[in-house]
């Protein structure tokens, strides 16, 4: 039968859902891409093992492993793969010493690693052809096909009771991909009987087998290796062992069993696996569904990812929250896995969107590290556990490091990221035909029309260029038909082939070219790409910027330190050394318009670094001074734009996301009227009712209305006509001028009501509570901030002092306060104290020479005992000593640690600006403009004369310093 519209009745089901949300820049696509429709003949269903009856034909299918070989940047990354930690696993993993892994010896244990590792470094070898891989794998095939029992098992012994008493699937389920993988690159006869006997083991358990732990969640990746399995032997029992697996592993149809990321990267797919064999359309639109609950929940941000630094979490979806580079590669892998399945080119969108902005920057430039969790808001990634719930994880999980131990299963798991990325590429069509479903530079060789072997090769500089170009060579002339992805932000595709135009609608879609082939035939994609603005309306309208399927981000500056001292396998930490903390200024009526978009002139680095980026763009900030990261170097979440900023507009550099280890992607918007940002503070009340909370005081969003149900709200209920106040304690001084209160008032429902009266109060330095002075109005309006302007005072703690109206209770929503830190006065001078050994910041022997060095000395009333904080802007300062007018700096302008810190004249160098970041209880750690580093003492020592210098932000007292006002 001739099925020329292969799919569309399925697929026709799934547009009224739709994917809206399936890409990060949700808000330019409201349904689904137009599935493939293939133009010529389906009745073989295709040249690559169709899916056999009783399954339904997909209009997609994969091509052979090493069918696509890389070129241009795709294989300069897969260079760095084979020389980094991929490529070199086996010589520095413990879990891959092929004489005491349980793969090879079956008394012996093992797990996921080595399934996780060979996956990737299989289709390494076959995509590079490189000897040492090629051969290494050979090895260690040869060696688990030796380990199968007469029943079919394999592998470590103890996995056949390690669950419960029975077997854990879980690291068969990679494993059959990598047999897979081996199978059709080299043709070995052995693969598939040896994965027809372990799949019969598999058939022959109970329930408990599929029901529990990592297994339950991850039976998609099973279901398609039994898929692969049948295609080629036509075994029914692999049909049952389907059926099994989908009645008793986690149900994903209308319902997400689990929040853990990887779980749903790779699980969220198995209804649209299944309904390969239940043929009907409602288990593929509970992939669709599924898809949409968890990016419209957790992934309101760009870059294709999702807030899953370990397990999603309600309420955290900020993005500072990270996505663990195993939800990275297995995400790309499903969205491969669904494009085939489906035609629907948005799935293709969504895995470049991961490609070329969340896996590059999960490895370190070299390739040689990688960390757990990449994050589209973050500033600094050191070795440092976060334990203040920043992540779901409480381990430190964001420097790039080998993390055989600590990541464990992400520096085994990343390498099918670019490998797998490069097999899909190219997809053959159940028509013959071929389909370029995402773009890069390579070369396909495959099979199309009645079985002739063409090649096509790929010229491109794409995502960083807008042109593709495909050039035929045949033998002879052959009739096939060819299709061409047009992505989903593209709206005016041009396709000609020979110089003709042909036939290309705006994306998310396919073009088609159906036509008798000639040698050196050339078919010309181009695809313009727009600057794109989008605002996140779920993450308080902050903004993403866009251009084609670059996510952009704020160039920071990036000081790499290795903490291990190892140059082959280093640990690398990043610290931030330019201002990151900035909002746009976008143009009101066409945002994309503030945007210029350029070339770097970079052409031979690796794309995929700040030196080696190829594009940029320019735009206007202003810094949002106290927008800062938390005491534990974390970015703090974002808060409602537009944002209010006194500071001046200046020019900013974007860069795309892959590029950039640091960044900022998610943008505060600069606007008039806009809201103060919020200084961290600790709310209290004289009274909360038990059903609300303080928290909500400053829960950072705007109201709809003063009865706004929509988020936790605090109110006094059920104090009816009483005296009541709330407070706000901060962990140091700042200087308060207004403060603006959204009133809860449910009339009509409840018995809240705006207040009867109300009056700002401070803390004073005497200890009691003042009322602030030159107050413009106390308002009570509904439905509005109130907003009351006075004197300035400078406090650790704020009240609104509230009395409620007679016979009625009251509420807050909202309750902002416009306040700057206050650390340190102008024009005066400090004595600058250290925690650890309680003396202070000198200059030895008192020394008015330039590079004179800085030291730590017991406080005997020197003028180099000395210094004034001179306010450059943004919470930079710069550190004047009064004995010599000279300013804090750093030897050489070093970025190194445990560099000398010194004494230099002012020459507007960076190493001369310094921040102090609050760490709470009146102590501040200074940081170092130039390298990010603090300031710290020589081996933490507590004696007289020991030298200041910078060093990591390890945590350590000698970090901490006090600035003492001298009397």
């Amino acid at each position: 039968m001739d099925r020329r519209t292969f799919l569309r009745s399925s697929l026709g089901a799934i547009g009224a859902v739709g994917l809206t949300g399936l890409l990060a820049r949700q808000a330019a696509y409201a349904a689904s891409g137009t599935p493939i429709s293939l133009v010529g003949n389906t009745s073989g269903g295709g040249l690559y093992h169709p899916n056999l009856a009783p399954l339904a034909r997909t209009p997609l299918l994969r091509l052979p492993v090493g069918s696509v070989k890389a070129s241009g940047w795709l294989q300069q990354q897969l260079s760095l793969q084979l020389a980094g930690l991929n490529g070199q696993m086996d010589t520095v993993s413990h879990f891959l010493d092929l004489s005491t892994t349980g793969w090879a010896v079956p008394s012996q244990v093992g797990w996921e690693e080595v399934p996780y590792w060979l996956r990737g470094y299989v289709d390494l070898g076959a995509i590079t052809g490189d000897a040492h891989t090629v051969s290494t794998t050979a090895s260690w095939i040869d060696a688990i096909l030796a380990t199968q029992a007469s029943d079919g098992f394999f592998g470590p012994t103890s996995l056949r009771t390690s669950l419960g008493g029975g077997p854990d699937f879980w690291p068969y389920m990679p494993m059959m991909q990598v047999m897979r993988s081996y199978q059709e690159a080299t043709g070995d006869s052995r693969i598939i009987p040896f994965m027809t006997a372990f799949y019969q083991y598999q058939s022959k358990q109970g329930p408990s087998a599929f029901n529990q732990s990592w297994a339950s969640f991850r039976w998609a990746t099973n279901l398609d290796s039994l898929w692969w399995l049948y295609n080629r032997t036509g075994d029914s029992f692999l049909l049952t062992l389907a059926d099994t697996v989908h009645a008793n592993g986690a149900d994903y149809v209308d319902n997400l069993p689990t929040l853990h990321n990887v779980n749903l990267a790779q699980g969220f797919t198995e209804p649209a696996q299944y309904s390969l064999r239940d043929g009907g359309s409602s288990l593929l639109r509970a992939s669709y569904q599924d898809y949409q609950l968890i990016m419209g929940s957790y992934g309101q941000f760009a870059g294709g990812g999702f807030a899953g630094d370990e397990n999603c979490r309600p309420g955290y979806a900020d993005p500072r929250q990270g996505f663990e580079t195993c939800g990275i590669v297995e995400f790309m892998q499903s969205h491969q896995t669904l494009t085939r399945l489906t035609g629907d080119p948005t799935w293709a969108d969504a895995c470049e969107l991961l490609a070329f902005n969340g896996l590059p920057a999960a490895l370190d430039p070299q390739g040689k590290g990688t960390h757990y969790v990449s994050s589209p808001n973050c500033v600094q990634l050191d070795d440092y556990a976060k334990t203040q719930g920043q992540f779901d994880d409480g381990f430190a999980l964001q420097a790039y490091m080998t993390g055989i131990d600590q990541y464990r299963c992400c520096p085994h798991n990343y390498g099918q990221g670019w490998t797998y990325f490069t097999d899909t590429l190219w997809l053959a069509t159940a028509d013959n035909g071929l389909a370029a479903s995402m773009y890069a530079p390579c070369g396909v060789t495959a099979n199309v029309g009645s079985g002739q072997s063409v090649t096509v090769t790929e010229s491109t500089a794409y995502p960083f260029g807008e042109t593709v170009t495909l050039t035929v060579t045949t033998g002879a002339a052959v009739s096939f038909p060819l299709y061409l992805r047009i992505p989903g932000w593209c709206s005016a595709p041009v396709v000609q082939v020979n110089g003709s135009a042909v036939a290309a609608s705006s994306g998310p879609s396919w073009a088609s070219v159906n036509r008798t082939w000639s040698n050196g035939d050339t078919v010309t994609v181009t695809l313009p790409m727009q600057t794109e603005v989008t605002t996140w309306t779920a993450n308080h309208d902050s903004v993403s910027v866009s251009n084609g399927p670059l996510a952009y981000s704020l160039q920071i500056g990036e000081n790499y330190l290795d903490m291990t001292g190892d140059t082959t396998w280093p640990t690398w930490e990043v610290y931030p050394t330019s201002a990151w903390n900035q909002g746009l200024v976008l143009n009101p009526v066409n945002p994309a318009a503030s945007f210029t978009k350029s070339s770097t002139g970079a052409t031979a680095a690796n794309p995929f670094t700040q030196s080696g980026t190829p594009v940029q763009l320019t735009a206007t900030a202003q810094a949002i001074a106290n927008w800062t990261a938390d005491d534990q170097n974390v970015v703090t979440t974002l808060q409602p734009s537009p944002v209010a900023s006194a500071e001046p507009a200046h020019s900013v550099t974007l860069i795309p996301m892959g590029a950039a280890r640091l960044r900022i992607t998610s943008f505060p918007v600069i606007g008039s009227g806009g809201r103060p940002w919020q200084l961290p503070a600790t709310p209290s009340a004289s009274y909360c009712w038990s059903g609300d909370t303080v928290s909500a005081l400053n829960s950072a969003y705007n109201p709809a209305s003063s009865d706004d149900q929509s988020h936790p709200r605090f109110t006094w209920w059920n104090h009816l006509g009483t005296a009541e106040w709330v407070q706000y304690s901060y962990t140091g001084p700042v200087t308060v001028s207004a403060a603006s209160v959204y009133w809860y008032d449910d009339t009509g429902s409840g018995q809240c009501r705006v207040p009867q009266s109300w009056t700002v109060q401070y803390l004073d330095s005497a200890g009691g509570w003042a009322t602030v002075s030159g107050a413009s109005g106390y308002g009570t309006a509904t439905d509005t901030f109130n907003t009351v302007t006075f004197d300035a005072v400078t406090t650790t703690q704020l009240r609104l002092a509230v009395q409620l109206g007679s016979g009625v209770s009251g509420g807050i929503l909202q309750w902002n306060v416009t306040a700057a830190q206050a650390v340190v006065t102008p024009g005066s001078w400090y004595r600058i104290r250290n925690q650890n050994s309680g003396l202070v910041l000198g200059v030895a022997g008192m020394s008015t020479a330039d590079s004179a060095d800085v030291v730590q000395y017991a406080d005997n009333g020197t003028a180099d005992h000395l210094w004034q904080f001179t306010d450059t802007g943004n919470g930079w300062f710069q550190i004047t000593n009064r004995n010599s007018g000279l300013l804090l700096a750093v030897q050489s302008m070093s970025q190194a640690d445990s560099a000398p810190v010194q004494q230099y004249q002012d020459n507007g160098s960076a190493d001369h600006l310094w921040s102090l970041i609050d760490n709470g209880n009146g102590w501040y750690r200074i940081r170092n403009r130039n390298s990010g580093l603090v300031l710290g003492v020589a081996g933490m020592s507590t004696a007289d004369s020991a030298q200041v210098v910078q060093f990591e932000d390890s945590g350590t007292a000698d970090h901490l310093w006090q600035p003492v006002l001298s009397s």
